[in-house]
């Protein structure tokens, strides 16, 4: 193949290196198109490679447009007679510019809809698209996504048509400029009161109405935004307004009551119905919520620091409430998101005074799958401060107001997300790492200026545009209508994130798909992170906004860059023939390793994802061995920061079956009876880092392989777990 260099101006405006194996592969795939290509065919391709590339060095000096290139290409195959080749070609040029041009028009876009293509109505797990307000938001979803793209800068949006990157919620920004996940505070907003329309809202003075009125800050808040929601501390959050209740009591009884201990013993009985009664409330107003967007809020709960009587009596009846379950038939509760913090000396070993309420978390999640548990300190030392996550696995940093010299989490948010294809750069790379991360840079460019246009749209809202954000509390300071919202935004207080998805993938086209063990392969994966983790670093240094690596929760991502890859390169063995990529960092889930194996394999990636991260580890029903995740739970806590539940918690009601259901065709279905009907079994899966019922909300084929590729059961003997507790 001639070399020479010259560069290529692409139609979005970029600048590339010139590169002939891309010609060779457009004129491959033609001749693909038309028929199975014989010896002499390959030869014959290396041959008009070789011409367009000498004619190209030969008539062009400075950069070349793209459109000249294509000439030259179509030019060569007619002077060769390969006539068909080149109908294809140029056929593959049209359909590909036909197809861009699509997804930009409004009227393609919704009748994608109006068709009710799978593509669009099944793209997101919690979203039930037969419903008249989904149905409405899909419209609305359909609409802003073909002007968003017209809005964004070229080179940034035709990467995203191509699949080279990923413009995460093109259906809400940059239409509109939204945030996407937030940590809410609901602390400030409790205590000092807030708007809601045309209704001011005084403080809580007890535990009910302040539970009630977190519903409403939820409900409008996802309705202002279009990513998760968090209660951070949320037990140390409602502990006040439940002493408000016991205060409340003890004024109450004592007027009836003489005796100290009986007085106090009753107001305590009571205070405590109450805490239960409210929390039980939480617990179903959040499942029944609908915000504009069409779903149930996607909310977090982050408990379990507290330690005086009514701090604990909330972390119990957050547990007990979701083991009970939902409604005459005790259903799993889908929302909120439960996640429990572990932290040594308060309730991670048998003497630590809260280890109780930690037993009770383990049985929560045997039987319904949250808590998801969060290491105390192994969160301080990733992310530089204990927060709860945003949204089901986004982190802020640590962050201290120059202002007040105080450590601020609440009250912070999340900008956006890109995702970068990695394992489309490795298979471009061919396995040369020269090429990769010559590849890589040019796609960190489109990303970098793909986050900085993500911070000025957002940069463009009013405080008018979301008042119960920026002007009633829940971004944690009340804006003027002539204030900035970059206020909120910028040194530091925000985040904007980098994501990826595929290292697994990455690996194996370097070192083949058992590169797990490989320590070369281990290391070159990490340096793939840092080096995300590096650009980000000196993003924020240039222009002062958190830029974080986010280990993305591709719930339709890794089907949809797997399966433009695999138009793009064909069925690759290990990568596109599963027709799925792997999550961020994970291990692949085909495998069966144990949870200590994967955890250990995993544990060296969030010190350059800190921006957003979450491991799973997956068991056989747990409920009769709790211990053995206890034991998982123990070893994790000193060397990652967040770990989630994966095991069998379906249940039929017609049988009575309680375990696994059975994956098929037309959905999961019990496998003692076969049934599959929604309204008569409880079919409960992860979707990414919430949970999900998949035969309520058809999924797109090949999404989230945590769901769809199983991998084997693990089972534990109580020696096993006894061994690894002693270690």
């Amino acid at each position: 193949m001639i070399e020479f260099y010259t560069q290529i101006k692409k139609r979005d405006g970029r600048i590339v290196d010139f590169d002939a194996s891309k010609i060779s592969t457009a004129i491959t795939k033609a001749a693909e198109s038309v028929a199975e290509l014989s010896p002499s065919d390959v030869l014959t391709i290396d041959h008009l490679t070789d011409t367009v590339t000498a004619k190209i060095r030969d008539r062009y000096h400075d950069d070349v447009e793209i459109a000249e290139v294509q000439t030259v290409v179509e030019q060569t195959l007619i002077a060769a007679e390969k006539y068909d080749w080149a109908e294809a070609y140029t056929q593959y040029r049209l359909k590909r510019d036909l197809a861009r041009k699509q997804k930009q028009d409004v009227n393609y876009n919704v009748a994608k809809l109006v068709n009710r293509d799978k593509s669009v109505v099944n793209e997101n797990a919690n979203k039930d698209s037969r419903v008249f307000s989904t149905q409405r938001d899909l419209t609305a979803g359909a609409v802003a996504k073909a002007v968003g793209l017209k809005m964004l800068p070229p080179a940034v949006a035709n990467a995203h048509l191509r699949g080279d990157i990923h413009w995460h919620d093109l259906d809400y920004t940059p239409f509109m400029a939204e945030t996407n996940c937030c940590l809410i505070d609901f602390d400030y907003m409790l205590n000092h009161g807030f708007c809601i329309g045309n209704a001011e809202v005084e403080p809580a003075h007890s535990i009910q109405v302040a539970v009630t009125q977190m519903t409403q800050i939820i409900a409008n808040v996802a309705s202002s935004q279009y990513g998760g929601c968090s209660s951070d501390r949320t037990d140390q959050v409602l502990a006040p307004f439940a002493e408000k209740n016991y205060q409340k009591h003890l004024k109450e009884f004592g007027d009836v009551i003489d005796d100290p201990a009986q007085l106090k013993a009753l107001a305590v009985k009571q205070t405590k119905k109450d805490i239960y009664d409210a929390l039980q409330t939480l617990e179903y107003q959040v499942n029944t919520l609908y915000s504009t967007q069409g779903q149930t809020p996607f909310v977090t709960v982050g408990f379990g620091l507290g330690t005086s009587w009514i701090e604990r009596e909330i972390q119990k009846d957050i547990l007990k409430i979701r083991i009970l379950g939902l409604g005459k038939e005790r259903r799993t509760a889908i929302f909120p998101k439960l996640v429990f913090t572990l932290k040594r000396g308060l309730n991670l070993n048998p003497e630590d005074p809260n280890y109780d309420i930690k037993q009770l978390a383990i049985e929560c999640a045997t039987k319904r799958m949250y808590p998801d548990v969060v290491s105390y300190d192994t969160i301080k030392r990733l992310t530089g401060s204990f927060k709860a996550p945003m949204g089901c696995r986004s982190f802020l940093q640590g962050w201290t107001d120059p202002k007040t010299g105080k450590e601020v989490n609440a009250g912070r948010m999340n900008l956006g997300v890109i995702t970068v294809n990695l394992p489309r750069i490795a298979m471009e790379s061919k396995g040369d790492k020269d090429k990769f991360w010559k590849i890589f840079e040019e796609r960190m460019r489109i990303c970098k200026e793909g986050l900085l246009y993500k911070i000025e749209r957002t940069k463009q809202a009013t405080p008018e545009s979301a008042p119960i954000l920026y002007k009633y509390g829940a971004f944690g300071k009340r804006l003027a209508d002539t204030d900035s919202v970059d206020d909120l935004f910028k040194n530091g207080r925000a985040t904007v994130s980098l994501g990826y998805i595929g290292l697994y993938e990455v690996g194996t086209v370097f070192y083949g798909s058992a590169w797990e063990k490989n320590p070369e392969a281990k290391a070159f994966s990490v340096s793939i992170v840092k080096a995300l983790d590096d650009h980000c670093k000196a993003w924020e240094k240039q222009y002062g906004y958190h830029f974080s690596v986010y280990g993305t929760p591709s719930e339709s991502l890794t089907d949809t860059f797997c399966r433009d890859d695999t138009k793009k390169f064909g069925i690759v063995k290990d990568i596109t023939d599963k027709e799925y990529y792997t999550n961020s960092f994970h291990y692949d889930v085909r495998k069966s390793p144990t949870p200590f194996e994967k955890l250990d394999f995993e544990k060296d990636y969030p010190q350059y994802s800190a921006g957003g991260f979450i491991h799973y580890c997956e068991y056989p029903n747990l409920k009769q061995n709790p211990k053995a995740l206890e034991a998982v739970w123990d070893y994790a806590y000193d060397k990652i920061g967040y770990l989630g539940t994966n095991t069998p918690i379906d249940q039929c009601f017609k049988c009575g079956f309680k375990g696994e259901f059975t994956a098929t065709a037309k959905g999961y279905e019990c496998p003692e009876c076969g049934n599959h009907d929604p309204a008569t079994c409880d079919v409960v899966k992860r979707l990414c880092g919430y949970l999900g019922n998949p035969n309520k909300r058809p999924m797109v084929h090949g999404r989230q392989e945590e769901i769809i590729h199983r991998k084997k059961h693990i089972t534990f003997s109580l020696n096993q777990v006894a061994n690894r507790r002693d270690k």
